[in-house]
């Protein structure tokens, strides 16, 4: 199991020039790769194989202007677009996929994309990080290498490979790095069923008495303020149209969001390991943000947050760390009562006559039959965790109306820090 770190680089005017041109090529070379499948794809039905492009372009103008392995790198990533794409046909003949796919497409001219290099092109040099050159940059500029400061937290040794990523007008070093698999003291039999939102980012029910609610209000907001300043500067301008400002708003948000992620993440992670939690049920419908209708505000709001990589990151920790992660489909989870144990229908299943016990009586609280109001999105989650309960052999006699009244609420950035110490959420209100 791999990890990545990145690291923002500040380069001095040569460095960043030095960046900029083998970015630059990389971008040039990508697309010569993509003329030349879809060529193969358009005249003869083709799919272009995993060496044929290094084997055609080896004495090209862009590949010389590279480093060898990267620019193998490059081409290699085109074939693997294109393998995808064959796979994707293949998911949509079988009926899998409601969709057929389309063949890559060419990227911006004048564009820069990711250079990569392999541990085997790299050397430590007092320190720093050597990364060689191609031949043509060596006999147009005499340059035969750039070096990068190397990471305090990293060792060379673990290092698998480096990229240069061009994002928003700032460059980054990304490493790769070989995780360390833990072995975590946890129980399969304790379960975390976890409902995504946007208010509520994550609603978090577990079978041992304990939930919480990660806040997703400042998330939201952040956003807002994005969409605004960028509809402010594209007033009156054309379609396409994008400068430095626009940039340098764009790659602050999208810091905030991998700040977010990472934290989130993390902090579940962490519950999990000091309540010996073994299983994280994760409520998610494919394909939920692209064919989602909740009107134009509401759309926005839902499909910028990024919810995706978070689930993906806490499935990732939970690999490194040896907690089962589960996903399952959410239909109906919120309309159905759990404290009345309604059916859980499946979408497009819904049996004929099927109503729920409980309803919706304000925003973010359900009534059940009894009358009791409890937490909208702890219901959910409750229920999540009931659509795997048999196949996983969860026992949910635990999960009580008390559990699903008041869950704690934890904040991913505020400036007072309450520190509960030992870790167990008592407090109505948690920071990170």
């Amino acid at each position: 199991m791999y990890g990545c770190q990145q690291v923002l680089l500040k380069p001095d005017v040569e460095l960043a020039a030095i960046l900029d041109f083998i970015c630059s090529e990389a971008n040039k070379l990508t697309n010569c790769g993509i003329y030349y499948a879809r060529q193969l794809w358009f005249k003869r039905r083709w799919l272009i194989g995993k060496y044929d492009l290094e084997k055609e372009y080896k004495h090209h103008l862009h590949f010389q202007a590279l480093h060898s392995q990267a620019a193998q790198q490059v081409l290699r990533s085109v074939s693997e677009s294109f393998k995808s794409f064959r796979e994707l046909t293949k998911a949509f003949e079988e009926g899998k996929i409601p969709v057929y796919p389309k063949l890559p497409k060419y990227r911006k001219k004048g564009g820069l994309t990711v250079v990569s290099y392999p541990k085997q092109a790299l050397s430590l040099k007092n320190g720093l990080i050597r990364i060689p050159l191609g031949r043509m940059v060596k006999t147009w500029f005499k340059l035969t290498e750039f070096l990068l400061p190397m990471p305090s937290n990293l060792e060379f040794k673990e290092i698998k490979e480096l990229r240069i990523l061009p994002i928003n007008g700032c460059f980054y070093a990304e490493f790769v790095y070989q995780l360390p698999s833990v072995k975590a003291d946890v129980d399969k039999n304790r379960a975390l069923g976890i409902d995504p939102g946007v208010n509520n980012w994550l609603t978090c029910v577990s079978n041992i008495e304990t939930s919480f609610i990660v806040d997703g209000r400042k998330l939201k907001s952040l956003n807002q303020f994005y969409n605004k300043r960028v509809a402010e500067l594209k007033k009156g301008k054309p379609q396409g149209f994008w400068n430095d400002e626009l940039a340098s708003y764009t790659e602050k948000r999208n810091r905030q969001m991998r700040d977010a992620v990472n934290k989130v993440a993390r902090r579940v992670i962490n519950y999990c390991l000091i309540h010996r939690i073994g299983t994280i049920v994760f409520g998610w419908n494919q394909g939920n943000k692209n064919g989602i209708e909740l009107g134009k505000k509401n759309n926005q709001e839902f499909v910028q947050i990024p919810t995706s990589r978070l689930k993906n990151r806490i499935a990732q920790l939970c690999k490194q760390y040896g907690i089962r992660f589960v996903e399952t489909e959410e239909s109906y989870t919120s309309q159905a009562s759990f404290l009345d144990n309604d059916v859980l229908p499946v979408f497009g299943k819904k049996p004929k006559g099927w109503k729920s016990s409980g309803k919706r009586v304000k925003r973010g609280m359900f009534k059940t039959a009894a009358g009791h109001i409890i937490n909208a999105d702890g219901n959910g989650a409750a229920n999540i965790l009931r659509k795997v309960e048999i196949q996983l052999g969860l026992d949910l006699a635990k999960v009580c109306r008390a559990l699903l009244t008041a869950p704690s609420r934890l904040f991913i950035w505020n400036s007072k820090k309450i520190k509960s110490p030992d870790g167990v959420l008592t407090r109505p209100e948690v920071s990170f």
